[in-house]
């Protein structure tokens, strides 16, 4: 897909890989919103980035602010072409250890933000996408997910780190399926 005017949200775009991502896509002449829950590092790259950068503070979690997302890079951009999912958060806890066992709650927030969060953000997405004119290709979007090699080779302590990524790397492709049809393309990186 062609960088220059496309429009692109990057979940997790204040930080890390995700604004690495929004400023070498930027660089590329797109437009981007990035979607974070931390709004002072969130607001510093906007203006680094200027007019073609907007920010929607929204956790991954939550459709309605994810939705709202979506809506401001289709109001102030005219369209979403781009999803890049680079939202996530690491534990590093053994299952057992000399405290007791691996707290549950912890477990399922990674799950909650990593995968489901993912999951939550490319099905919006994929939804604007799908109302987009297709361009000479056919296509009308792409999504990009952020897995790790945590997923193929997860370490001591991350079992539920390795667990959501390797969620991520399990839905890709049925998900790729569904959205073929669509000619929204979909892959998943796995940096490490």
């Amino acid at each position: 897909m062609e960088l220059k005017n496309a429009t692109a949200l990057i979940s997790g775009g204040a930080s890390g890989l995700g604004a690495a991502t929004a400023r070498t896509f930027a660089a590329a002449g797109a437009n981007i919103v990035i979607l974070d829950l931390d709004t002072e590092r969130a607001e510093r790259l906007v203006a680094e980035l200027g007019a073609q950068a907007r920010f929607a503070q929204a956790n991954v979690t939550d459709e309605e602010q994810v939705s709202a997302a979506v809506e401001l890079a289709k109001a102030e951009f005219g369209a979403l072409h781009i999803n890049i999912n680079c939202a996530g958060i690491v534990t590093a806890l053994r299952t057992l250890s000399k405290h007791g066992a691996h707290p549950l709650d912890l477990f399922k927030s990674v799950i909650e933000i990593n995968l489901i969060g993912t999951f939550n953000v490319l099905r919006l997405a994929a939804a604007a996408m799908a109302t987009n004119p297709p361009n000479a290709e056919g296509e009308r979007g792409v999504i990009i997910n952020t897995a790790s090699v945590a997923a193929f080779e997860g370490q001591v302590g991350q079992a539920a780190y390795a667990a959501s990524k390797g969620g991520i790397v399990g839905m890709t492709l049925p998900i790729m399926r569904d959205l073929a049809r669509d000619g929204i393309r979909i892959c998943a990186i796995a940096p490490g």
